[in-house]
């Protein structure tokens, strides 16, 4: 495969990301603007707010990341990039539309080829960046952040099969609304596992919904139900801080111990060579080291700072999954997206 250099954009959720990459696995610039502390006041993410600070933020986004990458010179109208990738679902309509338009202005002035990625295929594909020794096909992958907690099986490059996903609520979901009964704040996975250090995983024997079940599905609301009777049931006592350490503890466990009971139960109906873990909750420490105790050295991960939604990982499924000789004298054609 010929040497590329992509330029990546993702703006799915409240993150305005932007990336250039070279084959794939290097990443030359990363550039992160995200709109987090506004949606903290509320507890989530509001759409509207996210997409209108994207609107504000990909333009400056983009001339930074190109600067800082090296690949703009001063004075040339045109970057020295091979191509540009773009998310285009799923996410929050309005913000993709922010990423997506500009992916494909950008396509049109600077004649590149422009690649449309999917979200999920983006994080599976953040093992592969900067790792000097890449996951082994077949892989099955566990997708896991606040709005997805899916598993795939990819035999190869561009050769996917989804094996089972949530039912209802994501498990990053299930981290943010427990988070918040527990008055610990937004985003929750984070705050979650900080309380969690001085807690009892075992304290409260929380439900484990569907992680017995021969499936390879998942579910976290009736979970969330659980925990909101038992904070109801502990009154007051729900606050105090060796509590909520012990609360913080059991529902991390209980959320973990579920999604590497459904990946090793996936992994055993096939012959794999690698696990992959990717999005935001592939953050949390705890789900690493019981993913390496269960898996060893099978497992991969991305940095932590790739975990949670960024463009390097779009810029590098792009390469991965798009022929480079398919590209040549392709001209840009926006109408491809929306």
């Amino acid at each position: 495969m010929n040497p590329l250099t992509i330029l990546g954009i993702e703006t799915s959720c409240d993150e305005t990301a932007v990336a250039v990459v070279k084959n794939g696995t290097h990443v030359l610039a990363n550039v992160l603007s995200s709109s987090l502390p506004l949606h903290a006041k509320t507890g989530g993410v509001i759409p509207e707010i996210a997409s209108r600070e994207q609107i504000k933020s990909i333009v400056p986004a983009i001339e930074i990341c190109l600067q800082k990458a090296g690949v703009m010179r001063y004075g040339e109208k045109t970057p020295e990039i091979d191509a540009l990738a773009v998310t285009f679902g799923p996410g929050l309509i309005g913000s993709l539309l922010v990423g997506v338009e500009a992916a494909k202005t950008l396509s049109f002035v600077w004649e590149k080829p422009l690649v449309p990625v999917n979200h999920l295929i983006g994080h599976f594909y953040s093992a592969w960046i900067e790792n000097l020794k890449p996951p082994k096909f077949p892989v099955i992958a566990l997708v896991v952040s606040g709005g997805h907690t899916e598993l795939l099986l990819a035999h190869d490059h561009g050769r996917y099969k989804h094996l089972g996903g949530t039912l209802d609520d994501a498990a990053g979901e299930a981290f943010d609304k427990t988070a918040r009964l527990l008055g610990l704040g937004y985003p929750g996975g984070p705050a979650i596992e900080a309380a969690s250090k001085t807690g009892d995983p075992k304290k409260y024997n929380l439900p484990r919904p569907l992680m017995n079940d021969p499936n390879l599905n998942f579910s976290f609301s009736g979970f969330k139900t659980a925990v909101v009777r038992l904070v109801e049931g502990l009154g007051k006592r729900a606050l105090d801080k060796p509590v909520v350490a012990d609360l913080s503890a059991s529902i991390q466990e209980a959320i973990i111990d579920i999604l590497v009971a459904k990946t090793h139960k996936a992994a055993g109906k096939f012959e794999v060579g690698s696990i992959v873990l990717g999005g935001g909750v592939a953050a949390n420490t705890r789900l690493r080291g019981k993913m390496t105790k269960t898996f060893g050295d099978h497992v991969h991960y991305s940095n932590p700072e790739l975990s949670t939604d960024n463009a390097a990982m779009i810029a590098s499924a792009a390469y991965f999954n798009f022929k480079p000789q398919s590209w040549e004298g392709v001209k840009a054609d926006p109408s491809v997206l929306f």
